[in-house]
């Protein structure tokens, strides 16, 4: 190629938005911690990264991979095109046979032990190598992945700032495996203040702001799952489980729950019709992200892009 060519192929990327092509690749890390879960750390670093950025920990669902998942999701392209880091944790067979993170066990959800503490260990390491901004991390997670967003919320809720549960389940709903499948379908009924009380035991506030994301037609984790998520988050921040005020995004219903002072603490996507997966807006263009396969749908609305903008990951 050119030096002439080179400057205008670069120049056309970054009039359209998108930068030059980045060669920067997922890779593992090893040796970030004493990992008591066992798990495996693997990151994406766009090229040439400033230091101060944000940091977006993405954590899959059953039976997928981190790289899969970050990528599919939509994290990876728009952290090329936000500049930020991305974190992917990966479940091991060994510690369960569907990859799942095991976040209806007991000694996985705790602070300072098994899978949670693993994860913040990645955390840590990374905002260390990259000279992150330690107050802009968030959290998010698909199905296993968002009821262990949840689980880095409440026990390390001095690491995030927010997070982001897509088709999860409240924190500590389970503690056994049998107890696991009732959480997920139908669903357990708690009132506000118990769900809160499982929160408040397990770390200290102040307390991260909660975006929760369910499809309507989703029938391996339930609906009522992100109505009781709602309970719980709004009574930790100490709020009335009824939405401050509700709109439409991309058509879906839309609602928040603001603290008296106005700010918004918890957030709702409805998106109808969705079954159990990431919803993701593959293409190029404003709001788009991800690639739609097995557990990733294509339902015209960028999970991931809407958590970055409210996020301000683009600043």
């Amino acid at each position: 190629m050119s030096k002439l060519l080179l400057v205008i192929t670069v120049l056309a990327g970054l009039i359209a938005g998108t930068g030059p092509a980045s060669a920067a690749t997922i890779g593992e890390v090893t040796g970030f911690g004493t990992n008591p879960g066992a798990l495996r750390m693997f990151r994406y670093v766009p090229d040439g990264l400033a230091a101060g950025r944000p940091t977006v920990v993405a954590l899959h669902g059953c039976t997928q991979t981190a790289a899969a998942y970050g990528t599919n999701a939509g994290w990876v392209e728009l952290a090329d095109r936000w500049r930020f880091t991305v974190v992917l944790p990966e479940q091991q067979t060994a510690n369960n046979s569907s990859r799942c993170f095991n976040w209806f066990q007991a000694g996985d959800i705790g602070r300072g032990q098994g899978e949670a503490e693993s994860i913040a260990q990645m955390v840590r390491r990374s905002v260390a190598d990259t000279g992150a901004d330690p107050t802009r991390t968030t959290v998010t997670g698909l199905s296993a992945g968002g009821a262990m967003t949840a689980v880095m919320l409440a026990t390390y809720p001095e690491l995030f700032t927010a997070g982001g549960i897509v088709a999860g389940l409240p924190y500590a709903c389970a503690t056994t495996l049998i107890d696991a499948f009732s959480c997920m379908n139908p669903g357990k009924n708690l009132t506000p203040a118990q769900w809160g009380d499982k929160v408040r035991a397990a770390g200290t506030g102040p307390w991260p702001t909660v975006s929760i994301w369910h499809g309507t037609s989703d029938f391996t984790v339930a609906t009522a799952n992100q109505r009781e998520l709602v309970e719980q988050w709004t009574n930790v921040h100490g709020i009335p489980a009824t939405p401050t005020a509700t709109d439409t995004v991309a058509g879906y219903p839309h609602a928040v729950y603001r603290t008296a002072a106005g700010r918004t603490v918890v957030e709702t996507y409805s998106i109808t019709n969705m079954g159990h997966g990431q919803p993701v807006d593959p293409g190029t263009g404003t709001g788009q992200c991800g690639h739609a396969t097995a557990f990733v749908l294509d339902v015209n609305i960028c999970a991931a892009w809407q958590l970055g903008m409210t996020w301000h990951l683009d600043g």
